[in-house]
């Protein structure tokens, strides 16, 4: 067995304990799912609750749940289309599984790596993703990571973000990785995290062109998050560009470079997510292996407080 695969495998494992421990804790069984995404009444947000796609009300994130049978190691929605990273096995990979709010199949993708990052475009039209293939932490050194786009609506798939050119540079180095994809409003544009030569850099990406541009005076930007309105990135930075030391999770302004870190001063490992223009949503887990949903106001006022005790990966959905 290759060393990849072995981590993988070993990652899963221990992924499979933490769900245990969840279930015992939450006391969910199968009579309570639902077959489909519940809409409920008002806007909700999608979570996982062990490992469950489920949702709650914005209004009240700490209430009462609806959890599906639809198992995911990320989730994210938009228009009515949902990314879903299942998890990989002792005898199958993993894969990407994108489902409409019936939770009906529309395409799955077999992947090879550790289920990461995902994200869809607000249209519902783009999806993307992000695997680790060697290693398990963007803090470890020697990781690698596989990160690609579907278009769900010509079919066109681009397994890696290596395929595309990168702007300045006619060879690609070697150590470059590309993680935490983001999109704009018009499903073309996006942005992501890439690294190289030891340091860490938000990129503008161009799908169609299958082009690359560093925004080389935007360092130390990790798995951004584009805001509704489009005028922020929510992200974490490596605490003294290091990050061994932890993240702090912060929002750069694109229009004026203003970079405000926010009130949560915990080490935050996740990709963040816009509950809406105001507010900004991002796992962590506990000392006893559960995740918490935590929220922090955009603008680095505030205090940090719970949104949806035990549960990951949140999106907000109408």
């Amino acid at each position: 067995m290759n060393s990849r695969l072995l981590i993988t495998l070993t990652a899963a494992v221990l992924l499979g304990g933490v769900a245990v421990g969840y279930t015992a804790l939450s006391g969910a069984t199968s009579e309570d799912a639902a077959q489909s995404v519940p809409t409920g009444a008002g806007p909700r947000l999608m979570v996982l609750s062990n490992g469950k796609l489920s949702t709650v009300s914005r209004q009240n994130p700490a209430g009462s749940r609806e959890i599906t049978e639809q198992r995911c190691d990320r989730v994210y929605s938009a228009a009515g289309t949902i990314s879903c990273l299942r998890p990989v096995g002792a005898l199958k990979a993993g894969e990407l599984a994108v489902l409409d709010n019936q939770l009906k199949e529309l395409r799955t993708v077999p992947l090879t790596g550790f289920p990461n990052r995902t994200r869809v475009s607000a249209s519902g039209r783009m999806v993307a993703w992000t695997l680790f293939v060697d290693g398990h932490s963007y803090a470890a050194n020697g990781f690698s990571t596989s990160t690609g786009i579907l278009d769900t609506r010509t079919g066109t798939l681009v397994q890696s973000l290596e395929e595309f050119a990168v702007e300045g540079m006619p060879q690609r180095p070697v150590d470059t990785n590309y993680w935490g994809v983001t999109f704009t409003a018009d499903d073309n544009r996006f942005y992501a995290t890439m690294s190289t030569g030891g340091h860490r850099y938000l990129i503008e990406g161009d799908f169609a062109a299958r082009r690359l541009k560093p925004l080389t005076d935007q360092d130390n930007v990790e798995c951004p998050s584009l805001s509704p309105d489009g005028t922020r990135i929510a992200y974490k930075a490596a605490v003294n560009g290091d990050p061994q030391q932890g993240w702090r999770v912060s929002v750069l302004d694109l229009a004026t470079k203003q970079i405000t870190p926010l009130a949560e001063t915990r080490s935050v490992d996740d990709q963040p997510a816009w509950v809406d223009d105001k507010t900004v949503a991002y796992g962590i887990q506990r000392d006893d292996g559960l995740n918490d949903v935590w929220a922090v106001p955009a603008d680095g006022t505030g205090t940090p407080a719970i949104l949806v005790p035990e549960a990951s990966s949140p999106a907000p959905i109408s």
